[in-house]
């Protein structure tokens, strides 16, 4: 279980988190909703070993998370997916892959874990010795996917991963997202389209200038009328 209790991330003066507190339990998969500037990024990245906090307590399985740095968060299972992808552009897309696999936990099954990646984005496997740089952006979030499963984590953070993609390859990666959700890991996932989102999602936190405002159930947020308007843009359906 991953537990985030009263934590703060400031930039300078600028509060980006201001006491947040999250809860998530194993196999599920929660969504963190909101606008752009509202937090959500800056509260992944906390839980990533990416930005430094300024109070408050992380901890997945009673791991301490303020005291690891990135390295050891994915030595212990927790991958993130950061925003704007961070693959390596001059590499091919096996390279990017095998280089996933460098944990421990990770290198007795690097076969079988690149195999799972192939069957949930096949373009990969067709692909495989293409440069990464050269693909299109919805094959290249593809690979920065790819690569975060290929270190075998239980825990997967996703910053928004349909960021600037054409909808119809926005629908490839939510597939792969349900797949990767059915094979039991948990999610954690920053997303602008919050409609996909919890049509997938078990449950979603609303955060909105850096607190928390609402959570519950994805069914139950996805017809609350407040949060059609506030955050999916339109009327219930």
């Amino acid at each position: 279980m991953l537990n985030v209790r009263n934590l703060t991330v400031s930039y300078g003066r600028h509060v980006a988190l201001d006491g947040v507190s999250i809860e998530v339990t194993d196999h599920e998969m929660v969504a963190i909703l909101g606008a752009n500037g509202a937090g959500k990024s800056s509260l992944l990245n906390a839980i990533g070993g990416r930005v430094r906090i300024g109070s408050g307590t992380m901890d997945y399985h009673g791991l301490d998370l303020t005291k690891c740095s990135p390295h050891e968060l994915v030595e212990n299972g927790i991958a993130l997916v950061p925003e704007g992808r961070g693959i390596f552009p001059g590499l091919s897309v096996a390279e990017n892959l095998l280089l996933g696999a460098n944990p421990k936990r990770a290198r007795a099954k690097v076969d079988q874990l690149q195999e799972e990646v192939f069957a949930l984005f096949p373009k990969l496997a067709e692909r495989r010795t293409q440069i990464a740089g050269t693909m299109s952006g919805g094959e290249q979030q593809m690979v920065a996917i790819g690569r975060a499963l290929m270190s075998s984590p239980d825990l997967l953070l996703l910053d928004e991963p349909s960021l600037g993609l054409a909808p119809i390859v926005v629908q490839e990666v939510f597939a792969a997202l349900k797949g990767i959700r059915d094979k039991g890991l948990t999610i954690v996932i920053v997303e602008q389209n919050a409609r996909a989102t919890l049509a997938l999602a078990d449950r979603a936190y609303l955060i909105e200038s850096g607190r928390i405002i609402g959570s519950g159930k994805a069914e139950d947020l996805k017809n609350d009328p407040q949060v059609v308007r506030a955050f999916l843009g339109g009327a219930v359906s």
